[in-house]
């Protein structure tokens, strides 16, 4: 699954809205949404913010694996 898809379905399942998780990135909700759209790449800052917040690993949320583990603890 391409993340676009991810950061989409992340979102859905914590039922937040595209401006709640653009505020949570400092960007405009039009923004975001070109990121779940894939008009517009997402940073990697972005992704990895996104991946702490859902607290998946940044394989799963970049789509590389469909195993779904918890963001790594330092």
């Amino acid at each position: 699954m391409h993340y676009t898809k991810r950061i989409r379905q992340l979102r859905e399942l914590r039922f937040l809205s595209q401006k709640e998780v653009a505020a949570l990135l400092n960007v405009g909700q039009k923004t975001y949404s070109d990121y779940e759209l894939g008009k517009t790449r997402i940073p990697l800052d972005s992704i990895i913010l996104l991946a702490k917040t859902y607290n998946v690993n940044m394989d799963y949320i970049c789509g590389v694996s469909d195993l779904l583990l918890p963001f790594p603890k330092a």
